[in-house]
């Protein structure tokens, strides 16, 4: 158990005596400094940790400017300890006195895991409160657009996600042997095996001829036949273990259930059926899913579909991270209805692609109050439907909704919503929330400043 430990210490000596100079803070830190002083982010984690005892965690105030600079420079935790540890402005800005060791970086990522994802959530919501009541933010436009946040994994094929199923439950069972050395006796470890398979598979792929798709194939289904006598073995050393090692003996059934997941793909393929729903393409991020958005560039995106909803100020107000790749027109009414949650009222305009656009959508969104709604239809148009949408509004609503797209470059190259180094779907929806309150910090300070 651990100890909520919310502000830091008053200064030390030692910072006392630093010039002025070393006691500022750059524009951009002062300003980001000052809105996170606002007590209401420090509510979300009173609520979910109040716990009184046990060792004190690394104060929240500090926690949330550490990943402030993690996302701003997109630095990893090793380099973002380093990096503050040595620099006066960056302790200053977290709050870590001259005498105080910089938190560690397995503690940072210990602390991103136990404030999870909703913590998150609720942290951008009051940032978006607080800049509305600064009135910095205005909220009569909406427009909203997807993505993808790709997952950190390799490029799935059926054969190497099956040595990824092999060595994670090898692996397992060699944790379990330090415990119950006589639970493993009979297991082999044939790692090297199904390497060796892959390696061969890729000189076969070098041909790029017919017969080398059969030859993948066979060997594929000598990869399924490792991994199911490796998966036999790893059930009777669950059998054997009964009671003991507890903890890794879930992580072993787990890794067997999963792996059971990616044979019965493996067996579709090589029977000739390539079309597999809601298909599996990482053992290690098993909610990952295959997406494809239409890009010359890259045809199939591996991770998790994200919607951006943005105001006519500039800042992001709203996001969510869907599981597989849901229709984009049946996400449009869930940004309409998190904007009236978040500001107590409906947005005058409303501005997508064609992607969103339904006549279903268009009715709902007329009935509940938006005046001005601007997504063009798909396919072929009515002369009265042309007509409409060349009407001025119409076009000026979507030259608004084109800078969505700029925002979601933007979030892609600066913010880090290009790939997820979080794990699973939550370490995802948890990622991409620290980079939106990235961006919408920045901004803010831009504006406060100016």
């Amino acid at each position: 158990m651990k100890m909520l430990n919310l502000r830091q210490n008053q200064l030390t000596l030692w910072d006392a005596i630093l010039p002025e100079p070393l006691r500022s803070l750059p524009p951009e830190l002062e300003q980001v400094d000052q809105l996170l002083d606002d007590e209401r982010f420090l509510q979300p984690f009173i609520k979910r940790f109040h716990t009184k005892t046990g060792r004190p965690t690394i104060p929240v105030e500090t926690y949330l400017r550490l990943m402030y600079l993690k996302f701003r420079y997109e630095l990893g935790y090793e380099t973002l300890v380093r990096e503050v540890q040595d620099s006066l402005t960056w302790r200053r800005f977290c709050r870590i006195n001259l005498d105080q060791k910089v938190p560690d970086a397995t503690t940072l990522i210990k602390a991103r895991k136990r404030y999870g994802e909703e913590t998150i959530r609720q942290l951008n919501q009051t940032l978006v409160q607080k800049l509305k009541e600064e009135k910095i933010l205005k909220h009569r436009k909406l427009r909203t657009d997807t993505t993808v946040i790709e997952a950190n994994i390799h490029h799935p094929t059926d054969a190497s996600l099956l040595r990824d199923a092999v060595t994670a439950i090898t692996r397992t069972v060699r944790k379990i042997q330090k415990t119950v050395s006589h639970a493993v006796e009979g297991f082999q470890d044939r790692t090297r095996e199904v390497k060796e398979h892959l390696f061969s598979m890729t000189k076969v792929l070098r041909r790029r001829c017919r017969e080398s798709w059969e030859e993948v194939d066979r060997i594929t289904q000598q990869v399924i036949e490792v991994t199911e006598a490796v998966c036999s073995q790893a059930r009777q050393v669950l059998e054997k273990a009964k009671d003991k090692a507890q903890a890794h003996q879930h992580r072993l059934k787990e890794a067997i259930e999963r792996t059971g997941r990616l044979l019965d793909q493996a067996k579709q393929v090589v029977s000739g059926n390539r079309v597999i729903p809601d298909r599996m393409v990482s053992f290690h991020d098993p909610d990952a899913r295959p997406i494809k958005k239409g890009k010359l560039a890259k045809t199939t995106e591996f991770g998790y579909k994200v919607r951006i909803d943005e105001t006519e100020s500039g800042f992001i107000t709203g996001y969510e991270v869907y599981r597989g790749n849901p229709p984009d027109e049946e996400l449009l009414l869930s940004a309409v209805e998190n904007h009236r949650v978040l500001f107590g009222s409906l947005p005058h305009a409303v501005a997508a692609d064609r992607g969103f656009s339904s006549q279903k959508n268009e009715k709902q969104l007329t009935e509940m109050g938006v005046s001005y709604i601007s997504i063009p239809r798909r396919g072929k148009k009515s002369k009265r439907r042309t007509e409409y949408e060349r009407q001025p509004w119409f076009q000026n609503l979507q030259r608004f909704r084109a800078g969505g797209e700029a925002k979601i470059s933007l979030l892609k190259r600066k913010y880090g919503l290009s790939r997820s180094l979080f794990r699973g779907y939550a370490g995802s929806e948890a990622w991409a929330g620290m980079g939106i309150m990235a961006h919408n910090l920045r901004r803010a300070a831009m504006v406060r400043g100016s």
